[in-house]
């Protein structure tokens, strides 16, 4: 039997970040979820990651991150999609498990340090986290086997109110500035890459009812999201999350990247936020970004199919 992937989460939980967190648990092995603020506030965040850990039945440590933004206080959040909760207010029980007594960006680092060359980061949420280990470390790139990034818009058609910007990258483009300078590779899954990937409406809703407590679960959060998501006139299942955690756990998935240079708009007044993708190698500077085009999308649903309890379901 192949070893399954050994897997390190940055996430933000929220309903898409929930997904994803299932299909870990169905498809690798996770040595813990550190917590950030951004889709809503981080007593949510770190509340909704403890939830899912009780759903799961996971002994999965939970360790509680940064509050904001490195520098600016954010400008919105994402609640208005994610409900107020980050979990479509459904409002569940408080959770059995409890929160470890380790900072974020302190568990990332001696992680990796315990665990060189092993772990594969995946992050799903705001970078402050990976942004401040960092900056207390600047080795860490060295010590993880890959980095996979949810975030960005390549070609400027974001999901914020500033028209080029994706929400993570957005959120904190400081945080992600210092993540995309500092690795010399990562692999970059876009907000645009999720739109091409969403799933048909009515076969998602036949896993969901096909599958077990995680399916009823994630069917009951996602009521919201999926609302926000008609109203915006958006088609399909749209999975932001979950197809980055498809590329982390299995990367023969890809069936199209692109190796460029990315980087972070910081300054200006309409595109703060915004990736900046140097398509046409101008700037002279190494790629450090696979940016993910387009996966096996048969391979996909049937990863999520699994994640929900439905693997039968075709």
């Amino acid at each position: 039997m192949p070893t399954r992937p050994q897997l390190l989460i940055d996430t933000d939980p929220g309903v898409d970040d929930a997904l994803a967190i299932l299909m870990a648990h169905a498809h690798a092995d996770v040595a813990g979820l550190s917590i950030a603020a951004g889709n809503v506030g981080i007593g949510h965040t770190v509340r909704n990651a403890c939830t899912l850990v009780d759903l799961l039945g996971a002994a999965t440590p939970v360790f509680p991150g940064c509050p904001g933004p490195l520098v600016r206080a954010p400008e919105e959040d994402a609640a208005f999609v994610h409900g107020a909760d980050g979990f479509g207010d459904v409002g569940f029980p408080a959770p059995a498990a409890a929160p470890a007594d380790e900072a974020a960006a302190l568990a990332l680092l001696r992680l990796a340090r315990e665990r060189p060359g092993e772990l594969t980061l995946v992050a799903l949420a705001p970078l402050t986290n990976l942004a401040l280990a960092l900056r207390l470390d600047p080795a860490l790139p060295a010590r993880v086997k890959r980095l996979v990034v949810m975030g960005g818009a390549v070609t400027g058609h974001g999901n914020t109110d500033k028209v080029p910007a994706e929400f993570n990258v957005g959120f904190d483009p400081e945080a992600a500035h210092v993540v995309f300078e500092a690795f010399p590779h990562f692999e970059l899954v876009d907000w645009e890459a999720t739109l091409r990937h969403a799933f048909d409406e009515d076969e998602f809703d036949r896993w969901l009812a096909a599958g077990d407590a995680r399916a009823g679960f994630f069917g009951r959060v996602f009521g919201t999201a999926r609302a926000f998501n008609r109203r915006k006139a958006r088609r399909g299942i749209i999975a932001a999350d979950a197809l980055a955690m498809a590329v982390a756990i299995d990367p023969s998935i890809v069936t199209r990247r692109e190796s460029r240079h990315v980087a972070v708009e910081l300054d200006g007044r309409l595109t703060r936020g915004a990736t900046v993708v140097d398509w046409a190698g101008r700037l002279g500077r190494p790629a450090n970004a696979d940016i993910v085009l387009e996966v096996d999308q048969v391979r996909f649903g049937a990863m999520v199919r699994a994640a929900l309890g439905a693997a039968g379901e075709g």
